[in-house]
C-alpha cells in the first residue's frame, strides 16, 4: 500500500479547513442596506428591521442569519420575519419561518436565528426583508427611587451598528424616545438628534460582527405594568357557556417609590404629581361578554366600566390604590361567555376550543402566563395547537357531581406580551352520553330520597308493650 506524502496531507487539510471558511454564510451573503427603527415609547421595546440582503457567493443560499448579544437573548420575547415585495401601498408581506440557529463563528454569547426565505437566492439576487423583535424589561431605571413628584428617567443600552453576521454595506439606526427630553446619549459620528428621534449613521462597510455601543437616558413615565404571574382558567360547559377566571399578580416595574404618598397631592395635581404611576387599566375581552366580576382580596371593586358591543368588550378597571415603582396589587377577572362562539366540531369528529392566548390587559408584560383549559368530564385525547412554543401538561380537576374527574390542559409560557395575543385551539373527543352523567346522578339522588321518606313514613318504630 503506497504511502501518502506529509506535505501532501497537510495540503488537504488546509484546503478542506479553507473550503470550511468559505462556507460560512458570512462569506455568500452580503447586507447591501440595514434600517434600524428602535420604539422605546413604551416598556415594551419594539425594533423594526428593514435588510435589503444580495448573495455574492455562486452558490444559492436558502437561509438568512440574525445575531443578537446575550443581553437581548435574555430579555427576547418574539422574533417575527416577512419577504416584502412591491413599493409603499403596493406593498405584499408573506411571512417566513424563523428558528434558532448555531453558527461557528460567532462571538461567544452571541445567539442565531435563522430565517427560511421562500425561495433559494441566486448568484447576484436581492431580497429585502421585515423583521420584528420585541424585548422587554430593557428599560433600567436611573435614578432607581424617585418621589411622588419626581418624573422617571431610565436607560437604554444597545448598539449604533447592527450586530451581523454579515458584511453590512450601509446601515442607519433610528432610536424614538417618548418625549424630547433626553438626558444624554452616546455619540458615534454621524449622529443626529431631533425631536424625539436619535439617528445613527448612516455608517458604511461594516464588518461581521461590528459592535458599537451607545447609551441614551431618557424620560418615560409610561405606565410600566408588569404582571407577575397569570393564570387564566376557561371552563368549558356543553349546556352552553364558557366561563373564564383570570388571576393577576401585578407590579409597577418602574423606579421605585421613596418617600410618603400623599392622596390630596395626587388628586389635586393629576398632571404634576404621579406622573409614571397608573391608576387604571383597559382589559380586551372578547365580545358578548356576560356576568362580568372583578374583585381581589377583600371582596368585591365597584371601580369598573365595562363597554361592549358586537364586535369587542373593553373593561377599564382601577385598582384601590394608584401603583407607583415597586408596588403591587392582586386581582381577580372573571366573565362568562356563549358557547356557541368558541366552540366548534372539527371534520373528524372532535371538538375544538378557539381561543385567544395572552394577556388581556394592554400594553402588559407577562413574566408567566398559566392557560388553563378544563373539559367536560368524560373527554378524552386531548391536545392542543399553538402557533408559537409553550410547556403543555395535562391535570385532573374534580368539581360539582364529577366521578372520574375532568382533563384540564395546562399550557405555560414566559416572557408574554401582546404580540402572543392570537388564537390556539385545543382538539379533544367526546361522546354526548356523559351530558346525561349529571342529570341521572341528580334524578337518581332525589329518587333515593323519594324512596327513604317513603319508606321512613311506612315504617312503625314505636315502642309497644
Amino acid at each position: 500500500m503506497a504511502m501518502v506524502p506529509q506535505p501532501l496531507i497537510t495540503l488537504l487539510l488546509f484546503l478542506s479547513l479553507l473550503s470550511i471558511v468559505n462556507s460560512s454564510p458570512s462569506q455568500h451573503v452580503q447586507i447591501a442596506n440595514a434600517e434600524r427603527r428602535i420604539d422605546l415609547t413604551s416598556h415594551i421595546i419594539k425594533v423594526y428591521l428593514t435588510l435589503k440582503v444580495e448573495n455574492l457567493g455562486t452558490s444559492a443560499a436558502s437561509e438568512v442569519h440574525l445575531a443578537f448579544s446575550p443581553t437581548e437573548v435574555e430579555h427576547l420575547a418574539t422574533l417575527k420575519a416577512a419577504a416584502t415585495s412591491g413599493k409603499r401601498k403596493k406593498k405584499t408581506y408573506v411571512p417566513l419561518d424563523v428558528k434558532s440557529a448555531e453558527l461557528p463563528d460567532g462571538p461567544n454569547g452571541t445567539k442565531f436565528f435563522s430565517i427560511a426565505l421562500l425561495s433559494p437566492l441566486s448568484k447576484g439576487e436581492t431580497t429585502t426583508l421585515e423583521v420584528l423583535y420585541i424585548l422587554t424589561r430593557s428599560l433600567e431605571p436611573f435614578p432607581v427611587e424617585i418621589s411622588q413628584s419626581e418624573s422617571q428617567l431610565v436607560y437604554f443600552r444597545d448598539s449604533a451598528i447592527l450586530l451581523s453576521p454579515y458584511h453590512v454595506k450601509q446601515q442607519t439606526t433610528f432610536i424614538k424616545t417618548p418625549s424630547t427630553r433626553v438626558e444624554s446619549f452616546t455619540v458615534v459620528d454621524p449622529t443626529k438628534r431631533a425631536g424625539t428621534e436619535l439617528k445613527y449613521g448612516p455608517y458604511e462597510s461594516q464588518p461581521p460582527y461590528s459592535y458599537s455601543p451607545v447609551l441614551v437616558h431618557f424620560e418615560n413615565n409610561n405606565p410600566f405594568a408588569v404582571v407577575e404571574e397569570l393564570e387564566r382558567e376557561i371552563e368549558i360547559s356543553h349546556w352552553g357557556s364558557i366561563q373564564v377566571t383570570e388571576r393577576y399578580s401585578l407590579v409597577h416595574a418602574g423606579a421605585q417609590h421613596k418617600g410618603v404618598f400623599s392622596r390630596v397631592e395626587y388628586q389635586t395635581r393629576p398632571g404634576g404629581t404621579g406622573v409614571s404611576s397608573f391608576k387604571n387599566l383597559l382589559a380586551k375581552l372578547p365580545p358578548r361578554v356576560h356576568s362580568v366580576y372583578y374583585r381581589d382580596g377583600i371582596g368585591n371593586i365597584s371601580t369598573s366600566h365595562l363597554r361592549t358591543d358586537s364586535r369587542k368588550s373593553e373593561l377599564e378597571i382601577e385598582p384601590r390604590y394608584p401603583l407607583f415603582g415597586g408596588w403591587k396589587a392582586t386581582f381577580v377577572i372573571g366573565y362568562g361567555l356563549p358557547l356557541q362562539d368558541f366552540l366548534f366540531e372539527a371534520p373528524d369528529g372532535r371538538r375544538y376550543l378557539n381561543f385567544t392566548f395572552g394577556c388581556p390587559l394592554v400594553e402588559t408584560v407577562v413574566d408567566k402566563l398559566i392557560v388553563k383549559v378544563v373539559l367536560p368530564e368524560g373527554s378524552k385525547d386531548p391536545t392542543a395547537e399553538i402557533p408559537f412554543e409553550v410547556k403543555q401538561h395535562l391535570e385532573i380537576k374534580y368539581s360539582y357531581l364529577d366521578v372520574v374527574g375532568r382533563t384540564v390542559v395546562v399550557l405555560e409560557k414566559r416572557n408574554v406580551v401582546p404580540e402572543h395575543n392570537i388564537p390556539f385551539q385545543v382538539y379533544y373527543g367526546f361522546n354526548p352520553i356523559f351530558m346525561l352523567a349529571e342529570p341521572l346522578m341528580l334524578v337518581s339522588a332525589f329518587f333515593l330520597l323519594f324512596v327513604a321518606s317513603v319508606a321512613y313514613l311506612h315504617v312503625d318504630l314505636s315502642i309497644r308493650k
